[in-house]
């Protein structure tokens, strides 16, 4: 059950239940780092970080108490297991590269936005690369510890995720659409 919530909470909270979206109108987090957004964004990204690192060990802590399933321990599904988490891993890693520290965590709420919208990859193969590759790295351990819950842990990951998208994809793009009709605005 601790393991539900938490994956439940960590994208919820910063997404649906509007911390991003109270900095990107109000400013809150930069007002509390002294005004300056960059400072406000590390301290949501270390939110972030934590409270996942939080999740993640929670998952795994919540797998070693649950019955194994047999048809899961075979070489080949441990095989899957380190494919999917190599994977998993290669796309949360190269995103974070291609966007770099404080794009991977949210500073288009900041104000501190990137140029141009990162279109090479992983972004190429998915456009939430993130949080595809994390719900593979969830599957592969769930996987590797043979675990019938963690597989259905996992599909909540994914769930949450397809719905702290909903929100994020479109207020997102509102705000990079915002910036290039001021920048029009500022052309005539």
């Amino acid at each position: 059950i601790v393991a539900v919530g938490s994956i439940c909470f960590n994208p919820l909270f910063w997404k649906i239940l509007k911390l991003t979206r109270t900095e990107y109108r109000n400013k809150l987090l930069t007002r509390l780092a002294g005004g300056n957004s960059r400072h406000g964004c590390y301290a949501l990204a270390a939110i972030i970080f934590s409270i996942g690192i939080l999740r993640d060990w929670l998952f795994k802590l919540s797998l070693k108490d649950q019955p194994t399933l047999d048809v899961l321990s075979t070489p080949a599904v441990q095989a899957l297991a380190t494919l999917f988490f190599i994977s998993g891993n290669i796309l949360v890693l190269t995103s974070m590269w291609a966007l770099g520290f404080t794009s991977t965590y949210l500073s288009d709420y900041f104000g501190i936005l990137m140029e141009k919208k990162v279109t090479g990859f992983p972004f190429n193969v998915t456009d939430a690369p993130m949080y595809y590759g994390s719900t593979l790295s969830f599957l592969a351990t769930a996987l590797w510890f043979a675990s019938p819950a963690g597989v259905l842990l996992t599909v909540l990951v994914l769930a949450v995720y397809k719905i702290a998208l909903m929100y994020e994809d479109p207020f997102t793009s509102e705000i990079f659409a915002k910036r290039e009709r001021e920048r029009a605005v500022k052309k005539q």
